[in-house]
């Protein structure tokens, strides 16, 4: 190893060397004398290279208690190569020193150093103490090697140094890393001096492991035995209260830390911030922050991402403009809590300045790199998402999340479901985000098999009693028709109390047209003391609407405020307005708009619209069309449903005058589609679609099927056809909607007597409705399809809705 002393001020042999000057003449004086030398060197490194000349000018290089003092000096100075070189000097170093040099990369990070110096040490028969065994357990802690942490454990217990509290508190804290709790309580019992040091590495371990109670019962006995706690022993303890998101206990633990003599330190305070912000608590977070007597980054990090948490996204950049003109400087974690801001509230702009400055001051990084790719993804900007994903060279579990979840929640739910395979591909084990993301995705499409696929999953990594699972696995079976599966999972979870996992079986019984099982549910819900949301009585609602449920319906809608003291929103009273709409009661559901505590919005109105459409309320559906376009005049669907009234009254001039208003405007209708599962993939079909490869067998089949419906007493339902052209056209527009192919697709491509399900991204229309009763009767086939509204379940000539939809 070449000699570190490469620059020594010209000064330093004639100002440092003691013999030279004749000052001392004892040797024991001179080493005294450069130890105190090297007291004060702590921050000036060729100060340390200049006393190190004069310990070798001096001859006292071989002397291994000044060798220990120099390999400190320069490792405080992070200059371990010098230290090393001093090390190396030795043949057969002392313990003193071989502690001095594994505790010097200890406290540089350099934790793979220290284990081999600590092996080295052993396989030299060197000496191997409480200290050096304390140095390694940490490195061990530090760099995930349980192996070797563990190899330590045993040969510090041969002898006999687990008792030391030293070493006692190291092997705590290296057991409470790998989530080996009960080991570590075993080794704190066999302990008989504890010291503060011991108490918190257990409490933070039961902290770590969130056994809050544990933790705190632990407190109370480290007081009784006469401890005083720490900094560390409150912070522990602060971060259990948020934990447990206890409000009252964290004041107590305030007023106690107060009481300790605590309430300036930085650590604690901050640890405070942090607590208030994950209870919600945000104006106790902000006192204890602005009177904070010093604050360092990791203060401004706690109080910014508590903003965050908290959805207080403008107040978090506030902090950061005046973090960066105080000078304090900024760092990965503050770039980091601002980007998932930026996520929250979809601000693009602002997330890309921020990803800019992340390049300009940061190397690639996985938690940063993940954060840009879920800001990408929750914008809905998936071409950059993907650009800054595929760049990668490291990603976890949560960054195949993020892009995952991106793609599902914009639309892309087979591109989703592909990323999935890909991530399998490269050994990537799916968490419970991931899983129930993946579970929407099926949902969406329909794809009942692709969903049981993702439901073995679940069972395999041990979701399957999740609650977030299993409403999700709920909600799936019912959107791809498999109500009883889905009332399955819903039983194994019935015991639970989440009112979200009712929720959703209420809206599954709701979408089948299941309306008295929904409203049964409810009541069990009650009986349950399950205390009933807004969401609860939306599904209630919208399942009492498509039943033809009226007047359970009125009756729960004036339930909620008078039983349940929940306000009545807008999109309450959204729902019993569909419900008096579809039924045709238009003088009662006008009467409620009127009766309204504030104005109609646009989801009332539109409900009126619909069932205007529905029965042909002409008249009422114009003005209703125009009261909506003025509150939302850049809504295609709206001038479709106008556009449709008009149609439907044969005015063709006016159905003209609102295409072009909506050519005008840049407006495009929602290409209407279908889609079905054949084997392991789901097939997309449009209106008057030829671009399959079994284009010309559809084409001949239908015409085979036509001829069958036609025969049977089928006449065709043209008012549905809303264009001006002859009536031979509208029959042929008729036999090319999207439904008709994929059901003429299923039958062609699926074995007899076996189930068709159909996913309609728009609303079925009437004479779809007839033909798909009449197909499924001369099958023999059933034909389940999901439109925009509901479910139905197309068996021997009828239909589950009662033609009620």
């Amino acid at each position: 190893m070449p000699s570190p002393f490469h620059f020594i001020p010209n000064k330093s042999f004639s100002t440092y060397n003691p013999l030279k000057d004749g000052q001392f003449n004892h040797l024991p004086i001179i080493i005294d004398k450069f130890l105190s030398l090297l007291q004060g060197s702590s921050k000036n490194l060729n100060w340390v290279k200049s006393i190190h000349a004069q310990v070798i000018t001096n001859s006292l290089s071989n002397d291994q208690f000044v060798a220990t003092k120099l390999v400190k000096a320069y490792s405080d100075l992070g200059s371990l190569e010098a230290a090393r070189y001093v090390f190396d000097q030795f043949l057969q170093p002392k313990g003193l020193l071989c502690n001095a040099m594994l505790g010097g990369y200890l406290q540089n990070g350099q934790h793979r150093e220290t284990l081999d110096l600590f092996g080295l040490m052993r396989f030299l028969n060197l000496e191997v103490n409480s200290c050096s065994c304390t140095f390694a357990l940490k490195a061990c802690a530090s760099s995930l090697n349980y192996e070797m942490g563990m190899d330590i454990i045993r040969s510090a217990v041969e002898k006999g140094m687990e008792k030391n509290r030293f070493v006692g508190s190291s092997m705590i804290s290296f057991l409470v890393r790998f989530d080996k709790i009960g080991e570590a309580q075993r080794v704190f019992d066999g302990m008989p001096d504890r010291d503060v040091v011991c108490w918190n590495a257990i409490i933070g371990g039961y902290v770590q492991a969130g056994c809050f109670d544990v933790a705190f019962e632990l407190f109370f006995e480290m007081q009784s035995s006469r401890t005083k706690p720490s900094p560390i022993t409150m912070t522990s303890l602060i971060q259990a209260c948020g934990g447990i998101g206890d409000l009252k206990l964290g004041k107590c633990l305030h007023g106690c830390v107060l009481g300790l003599g605590m309430g300036n330190d930085i650590l604690v305070l901050t640890s405070f911030v942090d607590m208030y912000c994950k209870i919600g608590n945000m104006d106790s977070a902000r006192q204890v922050f602005q009177k904070m007597p010093t604050r360092n980054l990791v203060s401004w990090n706690a109080m910014i991402s508590g903003c965050v948490r908290n959805g207080l996204v403008g107040e978090s950049f506030d902090l950061f403009h005046k973090l960066v003109r105080g000078g304090c400087g900024f760092d990965l974690a503050t770039i980091v809590s601002l980007l998932l801001g930026c996520s929250k509230t979809a601000n693009l702009e602002i997330g890309k300045i921020l990803h800019g400055c992340a390049i300009r001051s940061f190397d690639s990084n996985l938690i940063l790199s993940t954060a840009i790719v879920d800001l990408y993804s929750k914008c809905g900007s998936l071409k950059q998402a993907t650009y800054v994903f595929n760049r990668m060279k490291d990603r976890n579990v949560i960054t195949w999340t993020a892009m995952l979840v991106g793609l599902a929640q914009n639309g892309h739910a087979e591109d989703a479901l592909t990323l999935f395979a890909q991530m399998q591909e490269e050994g990537i084990a799916a968490n419970s985000v991931t899983l129930v993301s993946l579970v929407h995705c099926c949902s969406h499409l329909g794809s009942l098999k692709r969903g049981r696929s993702i439901h073995a999953h679940v069972l395999r990594s041990g979701f399957a009693f999740d609650v977030v699972s299993m409403t999700a696995l709920v909600d799936m079976y019912a959107k791809c028709g498999k109500i009883n599966l889905a009332e399955r999972i819903f039983s194994n979870g019935s015991i639970s109390k989440d009112v979200v996992l009712w929720n959703s079986m209420i809206t599954g019984y709701g979408m089948h047209g299941h309306g008295y099982q929904a409203v049964s549910i409810y009541h069990k819900m009650m009986e349950e003391g399950i205390k009933p949301n807004q969401t609860t009585f939306l599904s209630l609602l919208s399942a009492c609407s498509h039943s033809k449920l009226v007047e359970q319906g009125i009756s729960l809608f004036y339930s909620l405020e008078r039983d349940h003291n929940i306000r009545p929103t807008e999109k309450h009273y959204a729902c019993l307005v569909d419900l008096l709409s579809r039924a045709g009661r238009f003088k009662e559901a006008q009467a409620l708009i009127e009766k309204m505590p504030f104005q109609p919005d646009t989801a009332v109105l539109e409900a009126l619209l619909s069932g205007c459409r529905t029965h042909k309320e002409i008249d009422l559906g114009i003005q209703t069309a125009d009261k909506l376009l003025s509150l939302d005049p850049m809504n295609p669907g709206i001038y479709i449903m106008l556009s449709n009234i008009y149609g439907e009254a044969r005015r063709w001039e006016k159905v003209d005058y609102i295409r072009s208003l909506m050519r005008k405007h840049g407006l495009k209708k929602t290409p209407g589609y279908s889609l079905i599962e054949v084997g392991n993939q789901v097939h997309a079909f449009f209106a008057g679609d030829d671009s399959h490869p079994k284009w010309e067998e559809i084409h001949h089949f239908l015409g085979s099927l036509r001829s069958a419906v036609e025969a049977s007493g089928y006449v065709p339902d043209t008012s549905c056809v809303l264009r001006d052209v002859d009536e031979q056209m509208k029959v042929r527009l008729l036999w090319g909607h999207s439904e008709r192919l994929a059901i003429a697709f299923g039958l062609l491509t699926t074995a007899a007597g076996s189930l068709i399900r159909i996913t309609k991204n728009l609303r079925v229309c009437r004479d779809c409705h007839i033909v798909s009763k009449y197909i499924s009767k001369i099958v023999n086939r059933d034909i389940i399809v999901r439109d925009a509204n509901r479910f139905h379940h197309f068996s021997n000539g009828g239909c589950s809705c009662g033609d009620y939809w």
